[in-house]
């Protein structure tokens, strides 16, 4: 019977994993070379870590299950929750501010469609004890620094969910009413009337202003927007939020990151209180589901058991960058050795052993593979050429006699009769320069 793959997941055959590779490592080299060291969690966590983070609403989205003692566990849907929790439980008394990276696959219960899937990849970062502007920039401008190297044309829209909260607070908008606008506003342009009408009719005309105002203050590279929201008394002069949101975009100019000022960007997630960002893919190559990464500042620890401290953090959608990430060809091909043991029914047991040791030793530089199926010396180099290997080590019993092998160079066909050691002398030199 043959057994299909689960809906949502997919295989990735070795040419893929050699591009999804490449990515994988380009990334981790920037963020250590920023400072940031790698971690790991489980790929399952008691599920009431997510149901606090985000709502009982969430079971429908992932998989859960109880286990053989009876415990309620699921897969993890997102990696920000796990990273807080293993700060909490393990590391709250490392100096401040902490700076990790992670990578790892992720599973939602959802109907799949391009570049969504119900297993797919995250790769994030998360600066815990800090969310001033200085940390808000360094991590936007990491973000960039790895689309950068991946090739990426990328466009960042940065905003402030403080500025929002500060202005419904002033139209005199409760807690619960100020998280259930900013549900509303996450959500699609249609749901504007939902936020007027959930306010008191006295109000609003005032918040139909405002979110109209919201729309229309989206500036591409400077402060005007902010100026022009203080000549139009969107926002108080005095404002904590707005002088932060400031100094930011001076920082951003300073790391030469580009922006788009979207005033209007909000988060459906209680614990978001200032920055936020997010990125999209500006080369047209994603179509209508762009966003590669979102990230922002919040205060999520507190939720689970620990004190009450600034997080900032961004995670890339790594399948979304796969979709669009390309690298020559010739950097996929894992271009090899084949050690070819020729036998000899007289000595087929002292040449296997010779092919051996050598490929043993080649192994500590460069691919290397042995004929494990006993094929004759043309099937043997047939099988190289179609790995696209480079080179061919010929190990016979006259070879032997004389303590040499034969190098083959499979792409010219030319070969040369050495020792063993000037073999591996002359590979190791070759595969150092490539």
């Amino acid at each position: 019977m043959r057994i299909e793959r689960a809906r949502g997941t997919r295989d990735f055959l070795p040419k893929e994993m050699r591009k999804r590779r490449i990515m994988e490592e380009r990334m981790r080299d920037i963020a250590e070379r920023w400072g940031y060291e790698e971690i790991r969690t489980p790929t399952f966590e008691r599920s009431e870590l997510f149901t606090l983070k985000s709502g009982e609403a969430i079971l429908k989205e992932m998989y859960e299950f109880k286990d053989k003692g009876d415990r309620h566990l699921a897969l993890r849907p997102e990696l920000t929750a796990p990273v807080i929790r293993m700060y909490i439980n393990e590391l709250k008394m490392t100096p401040k501010p902490t700076k990790w990276y992670y990578f790892g696959n992720c599973f939602r219960y959802e109907e799949p469609q391009k570049a969504r899937y119900r297993e797919f990849w995250q790769f994030g970062t998360e600066i815990i004890g800090s969310d001033s502007p200085e940390a808000q920039a360094e991590l936007i401008a990491l973000a960039f620094n790895i689309l950068k190297s991946l090739g990426v044309k990328a466009e960042l829209h940065v905003g402030h969910v403080g500025l929002i909260r500060e202005r419904l607070r002033v139209l005199h908008a409760d807690e619960e009413q100020i998280n259930t606008v900013m549900r509303l506003m996450d959500k699609e342009e249609e749901d504007r009337q939902a936020v007027i009408e959930l306010m008191d009719e006295r109000e609003r005309d005032e918040i139909r202003y405002f979110l109209g105002a919201l729309s229309d203050l989206i500036d591409s590279k400077d402060k005007d927007a902010l100026q022009e929201a203080r000549d139009r008394n969107i926002f108080a002069s005095d404002s904590d939020a707005l002088k932060e949101l400031e100094l930011l975009l001076e920082l951003l100019k300073d790391y030469s990151v580009d922006y788009t000022l979207n005033l209007g960007i909000a988060r459906g997630l209680d614990y978001y209180t200032g920055m936020v960002f997010e990125i999209y893919e500006a080369g047209g190559m994603l179509g209508a589901q762009n966003q590669i990464c979102g990230g922002g500042s919040y205060r999520l620890a507190a939720l689970f058991g620990g004190d009450d401290i600034p997080l900032t953090g961004f995670a890339f959608g790594f399948d979304r960058l796969a979709e669009i990430f390309s690298v020559d060809d010739k950097d996929l091909e894992r271009r090899g050795v084949v050690v070819v043991p020729i036998r000899d029914k007289d000595a087929d047991r002292e040449v296997m052993k010779e092919a051996i040791k050598i490929a043993s030793r080649l192994r500590e530089f460069c691919p290397t593979h042995i004929d494990l199926m006993n094929r004759s010396l043309s099937a043997q180099l047939k099988y190289a050429n179609t790995r696209h290997d480079s080179f061919a080590v010929l190990v016979g019993k006259n070879e032997l006699k004389e303590a040499n092998v034969t190098l083959r160079n499979l792409s010219t066909g030319r070969q040369y009769i050495m020792s063993v050691a000037a073999c591996v002398a002359r590979l190791k030199a070759y595969f150092n320069r490539n």
